[in-house]
């Protein structure tokens, strides 16, 4: 029973498990702590996310609790609005299984960007938004053109690079007031503002071009990844050596490419997790982005 965090009763009313479990542990069960997690599996647990009456009746907690809950996980990015309900975010990756997890989804992703790779001859790679920062989820390399080696689970600051542009720019902008850009190379973006102004240019070209910012010698293109619903869930870039393409280069001659993989990505999630995936990227909210 102490690992319950809900139950039912025998009329079939969830009740809130954690109470009793309280009282069996005492000090050293936190309760505020599996009150969170029980919300959390709440969300995940329905297609499209759940109201916070739902969720209150799922867990047998309540609205109050359940509130609360919910705006420290909005606070921590595990979850976002929808209207009325809501739904798991990427970064729930993070959380236990996250190896299962992350493995189903470059299972989808893989195949192309091996694709985009064998037709550009530049590396690409797919990332998740992690607070500040993108985390890697699959990854084709050619050569090593950066000085850390990337793999899956490397973390760079978002604001400096093009798949963090792409995702920044399908949040609100005043989350970019608490990113404190600094300078990675000598053509990095420093101030708030110039950022802000270089998410808005991604957020209408449908694109970012990060040239030499997070690392001299490195330009990157990025388009996003989209759910159903049309929000950004992951992004897909292609990385060259400077001295090998120009940005009016890569813009000619990759981004046709890039957002056809995108498109064809998007179309694989849609139908391995049906149609009611919602960007919690795969199964990580029926685990519970």
């Amino acid at each position: 029973m102490a690992g319950a965090v809900s139950g039912a009763r025998g009329d079939g009313a969830v009740v809130d498990a954690s109470r009793e479990a309280k009282k069996e542990l005492g000090a050293g069960y936190l309760q505020s702590l599996a009150r969170g997690l029980a919300v959390l599996v709440a969300l995940g647990a329905v297609s499209g996310g759940s109201t916070l009456a739902d969720a209150a009746r799922a867990t047998g907690q309540p609205r109050a609790t359940v509130r609360r809950a919910i705006q420290t996980l909005e606070r921590l990015g595990y979850v976002a609005a929808e209207g009325a309900r809501f739904v798991l975010l990427p970064k729930v990756l993070e959380l236990g299984y996250a190896h299962l997890s992350g493995r189903a989804f470059r299972t989808v992703v893989q195949p192309h960007l091996a694709d985009l790779v064998a037709r550009v001859h530049e590396s690409a790679s797919v990332a998740v938004l992690s607070g500040d920062d993108i985390v890697y989820l699959a990854r084709v390399p050619t050569e090593r053109i950066m000085s850390v080696d990337i793999t899956v689970g490397t973390r760079f600051p978002a604001y400096a690079t093009s798949m963090g542009r792409v995702l920044l720019a399908d949040q609100p902008e005043e989350r970019l007031d608490n990113i404190t850009p600094r300078r990675l190379s000598r053509h990095t973006v420093t101030t708030t503002a110039e950022l802000k102004a270089a998410v808005r240019r991604a957020a209408a070209d449908g694109y970012a071009l990060v040239d030499q910012e997070l690392e001299e010698g490195v330009r990157s293109l990025a388009v996003p990844i989209r759910d159903r619903a049309g929000r950004v869930v992951a992004a897909v870039n292609v990385a060259t050596h400077a001295s090998r393409a120009t940005p009016a280069d890569l813009v000619r001659d990759i981004l046709p490419a890039l957002r056809e993989t995108a498109a064809r990505m998007e179309a694989d999630l849609a139908y391995v997790h049906g149609p009611s995936w919602n960007g919690s990227l795969p199964e990580t909210a029926r685990l519970g982005r």
